[in-house]
Protein backbone atom coordinates (compact mmCIF):
# COMPACT_ATOMS: atom_id res chain seq x y z
CA UNK A 1 0.00 0.00 0.00
CA UNK A 2 1.11 3.62 -0.76
CA UNK A 3 1.14 6.56 2.05
CA UNK A 4 -0.56 9.71 1.12
CA UNK A 5 -0.45 13.04 2.68
CA UNK A 6 -3.77 15.04 3.13
CA UNK A 7 -3.04 19.09 2.89
CA UNK A 8 -6.17 19.49 5.03
CA UNK A 9 -8.24 21.90 7.51
CA UNK A 10 -9.93 23.63 4.72
CA UNK A 11 -12.46 23.30 6.46
CA UNK A 12 -11.79 21.41 9.26
CA UNK A 13 -15.02 18.79 9.27
CA UNK A 14 -14.80 18.01 5.82
CA UNK A 15 -11.25 17.17 5.76
CA UNK A 16 -12.36 14.48 8.68
CA UNK A 17 -14.86 13.49 6.89
CA UNK A 18 -12.74 12.51 3.73
CA UNK A 19 -10.15 10.91 5.91
CA UNK A 20 -13.16 8.08 7.24
CA UNK A 21 -13.61 8.00 3.56
CA UNK A 22 -10.35 7.00 2.72
CA UNK A 23 -9.99 4.73 5.91
CA UNK A 24 -12.97 2.62 5.30
CA UNK A 25 -12.70 2.98 1.26
CA UNK A 26 -9.10 1.39 1.67
CA UNK A 27 -10.90 -1.52 4.49
CA UNK A 28 -13.39 -2.56 1.65
CA UNK A 29 -10.49 -4.64 -0.40
CA UNK A 30 -7.30 -4.33 1.80
CA UNK A 31 -8.42 -6.23 5.32
CA UNK A 32 -4.85 -6.68 6.77
CA UNK A 33 -3.89 -3.12 8.11
CA UNK A 34 -4.99 0.47 8.07
CA UNK A 35 -3.44 2.65 5.52
CA UNK A 36 -0.48 5.40 6.60
CA UNK A 37 -2.05 8.74 6.36
CA UNK A 38 -0.11 11.85 7.21
CA UNK A 39 -3.01 15.14 7.49
CA UNK A 40 -1.89 18.46 7.60
CA UNK A 41 -4.18 20.72 9.21
CA UNK A 42 -3.28 24.05 7.75
CA UNK A 43 -3.04 26.73 9.83
CA UNK A 44 -4.89 29.52 7.77
CA UNK A 45 -5.87 32.45 9.57
CA UNK A 46 -10.10 32.95 9.94
CA UNK A 47 -9.52 36.50 8.42
CA UNK A 48 -8.29 34.98 5.72
CA UNK A 49 -10.54 31.91 5.30
CA UNK A 50 -13.60 34.60 4.91
CA UNK A 51 -11.83 36.69 2.63
CA UNK A 52 -11.35 34.11 0.56
CA UNK A 53 -15.26 33.01 0.84
CA UNK A 54 -17.53 36.04 1.40
CA UNK A 55 -14.89 38.67 -0.65
CA UNK A 56 -14.13 35.97 -3.62
CA UNK A 57 -10.09 36.95 -3.00
CA UNK A 58 -8.00 34.02 -3.13
CA UNK A 59 -4.74 35.52 -1.73
CA UNK A 60 -0.75 34.58 -2.81
CA UNK A 61 -0.78 34.09 1.35
CA UNK A 62 -3.00 30.85 0.72
CA UNK A 63 -0.11 30.06 -1.30
CA UNK A 64 2.63 30.42 1.25
CA UNK A 65 0.63 28.24 3.33
CA UNK A 66 0.12 25.51 0.72
CA UNK A 67 3.82 25.34 -0.82
CA UNK A 68 4.71 25.12 3.21
CA UNK A 69 2.51 22.23 4.23
CA UNK A 70 2.88 20.06 0.83
CA UNK A 71 6.62 20.17 1.90
CA UNK A 72 6.34 19.61 5.56
CA UNK A 73 4.32 16.74 4.41
CA UNK A 74 6.58 15.54 1.42
CA UNK A 75 9.18 15.04 4.14
CA UNK A 76 7.54 12.56 6.35
CA UNK A 77 7.96 10.10 3.48
CA UNK A 78 4.56 9.69 1.85
CA UNK A 79 4.13 8.57 -1.41
CA UNK A 80 1.56 11.06 -2.74
CA UNK A 81 -0.57 14.12 -1.91
CA UNK A 82 -4.20 15.44 -2.38
CA UNK A 83 -6.07 18.50 -1.29
CA UNK A 84 -9.70 17.94 -0.40
CA UNK A 85 -10.59 21.75 -1.65
CA UNK A 86 -11.83 23.07 -5.36
CA UNK A 87 -11.12 26.96 -4.50
CA UNK A 88 -7.77 26.35 -3.78
CA UNK A 89 -6.47 24.32 -6.35
CA UNK A 90 -6.13 27.69 -8.35
CA UNK A 91 -2.79 27.14 -6.68
CA UNK A 92 -2.29 23.14 -7.77
CA UNK A 93 0.59 23.72 -10.53
CA UNK A 94 2.59 25.86 -7.48
CA UNK A 95 2.28 22.87 -5.22
CA UNK A 96 2.92 20.51 -7.40
CA UNK A 97 5.95 22.33 -8.69
CA UNK A 98 7.42 22.52 -5.03
CA UNK A 99 7.16 18.93 -4.40
CA UNK A 100 9.20 15.55 -6.42
CA UNK A 101 6.13 13.16 -5.81
CA UNK A 102 2.52 13.07 -7.20
CA UNK A 103 -0.13 15.33 -6.49
CA UNK A 104 -3.65 14.47 -7.60
CA UNK A 105 -6.13 17.12 -8.19
CA UNK A 106 -10.00 17.54 -7.40
CA UNK A 107 -9.84 18.72 -10.63
CA UNK A 108 -8.68 16.13 -13.05
CA UNK A 109 -10.54 13.35 -10.99
CA UNK A 110 -13.93 15.25 -11.17
CA UNK A 111 -13.35 15.70 -14.79
CA UNK A 112 -12.40 12.23 -15.40
CA UNK A 113 -15.64 10.97 -12.82
CA UNK A 114 -18.05 13.48 -15.81
CA UNK A 115 -16.72 11.65 -18.73
CA UNK A 116 -16.84 7.79 -17.51
CA UNK A 117 -20.35 8.71 -16.50
CA UNK A 118 -21.22 10.14 -19.77
CA UNK A 119 -22.37 13.73 -18.40
CA UNK A 120 -22.68 16.24 -21.40
CA UNK A 121 -23.96 19.18 -18.75
CA UNK A 122 -22.97 19.67 -15.32
CA UNK A 123 -23.99 22.36 -12.99
CA UNK A 124 -21.29 23.54 -10.76
CA UNK A 125 -22.57 24.38 -7.29
CA UNK A 126 -19.16 26.01 -5.76
CA UNK A 127 -17.95 29.01 -4.13
CA UNK A 128 -18.38 32.42 -5.83
CA UNK A 129 -14.13 32.58 -5.79
CA UNK A 130 -13.93 29.16 -8.09
CA UNK A 131 -16.58 30.57 -10.02
CA UNK A 132 -14.48 34.18 -10.35
CA UNK A 133 -11.36 32.13 -10.68
CA UNK A 134 -12.29 30.01 -13.46
CA UNK A 135 -11.63 26.94 -11.74
CA UNK A 136 -13.18 24.42 -13.32
CA UNK A 137 -13.68 26.53 -17.04
CA UNK A 138 -10.45 25.54 -19.00
CA UNK A 139 -10.62 21.81 -17.84
CA UNK A 140 -14.25 20.81 -18.68
CA UNK A 141 -13.94 22.99 -21.96
CA UNK A 142 -10.72 20.84 -22.96
CA UNK A 143 -12.72 18.08 -21.84
CA UNK A 144 -15.57 19.56 -24.21
CA UNK A 145 -17.94 18.94 -21.25
CA UNK A 146 -20.79 21.71 -21.02
CA UNK A 147 -21.37 23.56 -17.66
CA UNK A 148 -23.89 26.20 -15.66
CA UNK A 149 -23.06 28.03 -12.59
CA UNK A 150 -25.86 29.31 -10.18
CA UNK A 151 -27.11 33.01 -11.06
CA UNK A 152 -25.72 35.89 -8.52
CA UNK A 153 -28.14 35.51 -5.53
CA UNK A 154 -27.47 31.99 -5.53
CA UNK A 155 -23.71 32.22 -5.37
CA UNK A 156 -24.30 34.61 -2.48
CA UNK A 157 -26.44 32.36 -0.64
CA UNK A 158 -24.41 29.51 -1.35
CA UNK A 159 -21.17 31.63 -0.19
CA UNK A 160 -22.57 31.99 3.29
CA UNK A 161 -23.58 28.67 3.42
CA UNK A 162 -20.34 27.27 2.70
CA UNK A 163 -18.97 29.81 5.65
CA UNK A 164 -21.55 28.51 8.37
CA UNK A 165 -20.42 24.71 7.23
CA UNK A 166 -16.48 25.54 8.08
CA UNK A 167 -17.38 27.48 11.13
CA UNK A 168 -19.37 24.20 12.43
CA UNK A 169 -22.87 25.13 11.55
CA UNK A 170 -25.29 22.83 9.77
CA UNK A 171 -28.77 24.57 9.05
CA UNK A 172 -32.08 22.50 7.62
CA UNK A 173 -32.91 25.56 5.99
CA UNK A 174 -29.04 25.91 4.36
CA UNK A 175 -30.15 22.21 3.15
CA UNK A 176 -33.51 23.63 1.87
CA UNK A 177 -31.53 26.32 -0.36
CA UNK A 178 -29.28 23.84 -2.09
CA UNK A 179 -31.79 21.72 -3.10
CA UNK A 180 -33.63 25.06 -4.75
CA UNK A 181 -30.18 25.53 -6.60
CA UNK A 182 -30.08 22.02 -7.46
CA UNK A 183 -33.80 22.11 -8.85
CA UNK A 184 -32.94 25.55 -10.72
CA UNK A 185 -29.86 24.24 -12.67
CA UNK A 186 -31.84 21.13 -13.56
CA UNK A 187 -34.64 22.96 -15.07
CA UNK A 188 -31.60 24.81 -17.65
CA UNK A 189 -31.14 21.22 -18.77
CA UNK A 190 -28.28 20.08 -16.34
CA UNK A 191 -27.76 16.27 -16.59
CA UNK A 192 -25.98 16.10 -12.80
CA UNK A 193 -24.79 18.61 -10.43
CA UNK A 194 -21.80 18.70 -8.79
CA UNK A 195 -20.70 19.39 -5.55
CA UNK A 196 -18.09 21.34 -6.64
CA UNK A 197 -16.81 22.49 -2.44
CA UNK A 198 -16.07 19.95 -0.06
CA UNK A 199 -17.87 21.09 2.49
CA UNK A 200 -20.91 21.22 0.76
CA UNK A 201 -21.49 17.47 1.15
CA UNK A 202 -22.16 18.06 4.99
CA UNK A 203 -25.65 18.72 4.26
CA UNK A 204 -26.26 15.70 2.06
CA UNK A 205 -28.24 17.39 -0.48
CA UNK A 206 -29.67 14.85 -2.97
CA UNK A 207 -32.65 14.63 -5.78
CA UNK A 208 -34.70 11.97 -7.13
CA UNK A 209 -34.56 13.02 -10.83
CA UNK A 210 -30.61 13.99 -11.23
CA UNK A 211 -27.52 12.85 -10.23
CA UNK A 212 -26.09 14.84 -7.39
CA UNK A 213 -22.14 14.30 -7.01
CA UNK A 214 -19.59 15.56 -3.68
CA UNK A 215 -16.32 16.01 -5.73
CA UNK A 216 -15.11 15.02 -2.21
CA UNK A 217 -16.22 11.69 -2.61
CA UNK A 218 -14.34 11.38 -6.10
CA UNK A 219 -11.16 12.57 -4.86
CA UNK A 220 -11.45 9.69 -1.64
CA UNK A 221 -12.14 7.05 -3.97
CA UNK A 222 -9.22 8.19 -6.80
CA UNK A 223 -7.30 8.88 -3.77
CA UNK A 224 -8.15 4.79 -2.23
CA UNK A 225 -7.12 3.90 -5.93
CA UNK A 226 -3.91 5.27 -5.70
CA UNK A 227 -3.21 3.83 -2.11
CA UNK A 228 -3.92 0.25 -2.95
CA UNK A 229 -2.35 0.23 -6.90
Amino acid sequence: MKSVGIIGGLGPETSAEFYLEVVFGCQKTNTEHRPLIVMSSVPISYELENEEIINHNIADASKEYLVKEAKRLESTGVDFLVLPCNSLHVFIKEIRDSVKIPVLSILEETTNFIKSNGFKKVGLITTSATIKYKIYDKILKANNIDFIIPNDSQRAEMDRVIQRLTNGTRLDADRTAIMSVIQDLKSQGADAVALACTDLQLLKPSDNEIVVFDTMRVLATSTVENILA
